[in-house]
């Protein structure tokens, strides 16, 4: 059986698998769609009001639109079950693109990588709007370094699904050497989305996912709550755990909660300028994109997550797409990132849907859970800054010799273009 073969197969039994357990899993794992993303994209399409148009959302404007595609779906077996077809067909896309020909042993590993992060993950990956900008994402992320218009496209349309793929185009933004196209890019794309919604007489909603995130408190799963979750079992008079109903998320309360969740912005901010600023400094000391761009990826998608006060367990998702690059360009200096990835995806799915009601009644075997989830992540940026800071730059003296080849890379969108991939050219040193 070729390596082609056997990745396709392993695709359709893990996401056959994952959406199965969405069904079998206690707490709900794909209820959103049902609860939320159904009603919506109804309403939009009949005529009852648009969210994001008619009125503020907490989510980009183009998230309505899987949403709504989902609907030609949805007599396979009902909207839940089209979402999940939906999601699955948008994965094989970029899993095509992805495998291409399965001569490539850094494509091949990088495939194995998703499937095994899907599957440790389980039902929260698909059953989540996240979901359908990961592939998004490594597409992006494999035209970025021949087609970077084309990616830059992508990460910014994947913004205004969910925010997140913006790490992405400033990540791209950085190493590029035609910044200023990526950056033009980015900005007519974006400019469509506003005039469309403009048209469309929601020119005042457009942002307001912004202020809807920007005004809410701590969510539970988030690392910055972690203290306030141990205080909840050992002192639940000073903290507690409680359902907000507008925003559907369980938050922290207790002391100087309001303080904390005011300032998480502002340091989310600082540390994306503290990232950005290590990346500008070592391209400007010559840093090469097959070293630069999957640390830098990588340290930006991650401080999202550490230094967001929202922490929803599908935020792990994000972390695909930097850590599939990151294999495809140089397996061999990935592998204490994939595999602290893979650890977070397998304890989150524990922590969500599995202990969820553990986690809400504070009980230590939950929370001992959730915090080894959190320290792991924190560990996880903590190695991604330190690779970030040991790129070595053309102009330093001291910049060791790599002992094997680094393939350069040269992604392929389609098996027909494997040629033209780097290491087909240069054989990769095998494992």
């Amino acid at each position: 059986m070729s390596r082609r073969v056997a990745l396709w197969i392993a695709f359709v039994v893990v996401h056959l698998g994952v959406a199965a357990l969405g069904f079998a899993e206690p707490n709900m794992p794909m209820g959103d769609v049902y609860i939320v993303y159904e009603p919506w994209s109804s309403s939009a399409l009949g005529g009852d009001g648009i969210v994001g148009v008619t009125e503020s959302w907490v989510y980009p404007a183009l998230a309505l639109v899987p949403m709504v595609l989902t609907h030609a779906f949805a007599w396979l077996g009902g909207y839940t079950v089209g979402w999940a077809l939906f999601v699955t067909g948008c994965n094989a896309l970029a899993f095509w693109m992805l495998v291409g020909s399965g001569r490539s042993m850094g494509r091949t590993i990088a495939a194995w990588f998703w499937l095994g992060f899907i599957a440790l993950l389980g039902p929260v990956g698909v059953y989540r709007i996240d979901a359908v900008t990961v592939p998004i994402a490594i597409a992006g992320c494999l035209w970025l370094f021949g087609r970077p218009r084309v990616a830059a496209a992508l990460f910014t349309v994947g913004a205004w699904v969910k925010v997140w793929p913006a790490a992405l185009f400033v990540a791209a933004l950085i190493v590029a050497r035609r910044r200023l196209s990526v950056l033009i890019v980015g900005l007519v794309v974006s400019v469509s989305v506003v005039v469309i919604a403009a048209l469309a007489g929601g020119i005042t909603h457009v942002l307001g996912f912004v202020t809807e995130q920007t005004g809410r408190g701590l969510q539970i799963e988030a690392p910055v709550s972690t203290w306030w979750l141990w205080q909840a079992a050992l002192d639940p008079l000073h903290a507690s755990l409680y359902y907000d109903s507008e925003i559907l998320t369980f938050q922290v309360k207790g002391p100087l909660v309001e303080v904390v969740s005011a300032l998480m912005t502002p340091l989310l901010a600082l540390a994306v300028a503290a990232v950005v600023a290590l990346g500008a400094m070592k391209v400007a000391r010559g840093a090469s994109y097959a070293r630069l761009m999957p640390p830098l990826s990588l340290a930006l998608v991650l401080v999202f997550i550490v230094f967001n006060k929202v922490g929803s367990p599908q935020f792990h998702t994000w972390l695909i797409a930097p850590l599939v690059l990151a294999v495809v360009l140089n397996r061999h200096r990935a592998w204490p990132t994939v595999v602290l990835g893979l650890l977070c995806a397998g304890l989150t799915q524990l922590v969500y849907p599995i202990m969820y009601g553990e986690v809400l009644a504070a009980n230590p075997a939950g929370l001992a859970v959730l915090t080894a989830r959190n320290v792991v992540l924190v560990i996880l940026l903590v190695v991604a800054v330190t690779q970030l800071a040991r790129v070595p730059g053309r102009r330093s003296a001291a910049a060791p010799v790599p002992a094997q080849p680094e393939p350069e890379p040269a992604p392929a969108p389609v098996p027909a273009l494997d040629s033209d991939f780097a290491p087909q050219r240069q054989p990769e040193p095998e494992i």
